[in-house]
């Protein structure tokens, strides 16, 4: 495997990139200090070969921490690959500092092989994997203490050494806000001659200390050229369980997601509902799609949007 950035890399498109003191030693020194070569990152090609049976990247995307994108990814991706068996899913987590996706799929305790390929994601089911950075520490309470440049490089490692194989959809469970993990992995997986192949979920709360955010993120996919498929409305209502009557935990004061998404003509989705169950099935890692409840009859139009825009 190649060895990651040094820790302190200026990164290529710095002016500093291949004369600072961190870029000595690195084998990349030459190409990045070279006035008359184009700075792009060499490990993009690496990339590029890596991911070219991978035909349909997915973010899941939010400006605001805390409004569950970690639980829709797991949720998608465990409903998408229910309803499609004949179809390959991969998880991606690049929460590089707070990777929940082991836990919430139930892989808590499972280790990363190597293989002649590169480093071999871990099976979920039969045509669901996943890699995070959770499979890589010592311990679950072990802190993640790192700059921007070494994340990129953890980053670009999961993109171009694991074995990813044949996939239909790789979706990305990402941190909030528009920063290193984010500009890292859009400069990767974008591609200019299919840019249709790299798109994004938005996920948001009903209330508006979490829109002003998501909007945010929205114009960062438009600067990006990041095609959005739309947005998700997560913990919409409660029903209890007791009574079965619906109320709303996070009043939508300003109209929630659907006035958000009239506004910058963006489609909603649909909405998930706060459910207790999804929030056992979390802490335990189990597979809430298996039995029919209020979850999998929301997913069920919204997975069956996301698949639509593929098509």
């Amino acid at each position: 495997m190649q060895a990651p950035p040094p820790e302190h890399c200026p990164g290529v498109e710095s002016e500093e990139a291949g004369k600072g003191s961190a870029c000595s030693g690195c084998p990349n020194q030459g190409v990045c200090s070279d006035p008359n070569k184009k700075l792009e990152d060499p490990g993009k090609a690496l990339v590029v070969e890596s991911m070219k049976d991978v035909k349909h990247k997915l973010l899941i995307l939010s400006g605001k921490g805390g409004v569950g994108k970690s639980t829709v990814t797991s949720l998608l991706a465990r409903y998408l690959a229910r309803i499609n068996p004949d179809s390959n899913f991969g998880v991606l987590d690049i929460d590089i500092c707070g990777p929940s996706q082991p836990r919430l799929m139930g892989a808590l305790g499972e280790s990363v092989h190597q293989s002649g390929y590169g480093w071999s994601p871990v099976g979920i089911e039969d045509n669901v994997c996943l890699m995070s950075i959770g499979f890589l520490l010592g311990s679950v309470d072990d802190a993640i203490i790192w700059r921007g440049p070494k994340k990129n490089g953890m980053i670009r490692q999961f993109l171009s050494e694991v074995d990813w194989g044949n996939l239909d959809l790789l979706l990305l469970d990402t941190p909030p806000g528009t920063s290193d993990e984010h500009l890292s992995v859009v400069s990767y997986l974008k591609d200019d001659t299919n840019p249709e192949s790299l798109r994004a979920v938005m996920v948001t709360t009903p209330q508006e200390v979490s829109l002003l955010d998501v909007r945010k993120e929205i114009n960062f996919c438009k600067k990006q050229n990041i095609p959005i498929v739309g947005v998700i409305e997560n913990m919409s209502s409660f029903r209890c369980g007791h009574c079965g009557n619906t109320s709303e935990i996070f009043p939508a004061k300003t109209g929630g997601a659907a006035a958000m998404c009239a506004e910058m003509g963006i489609p909603l989705l649909g909405s998930l509902p706060l459910d207790q169950q999804i929030s056992k099935a979390c802490d335990s890692g189990e597979d809430l799609t298996e039995f029919k409840n209020i979850t999998t009859e929301a997913l069920e139009g919204i997975c069956s949007k996301i698949m639509a825009s593929f098509s």
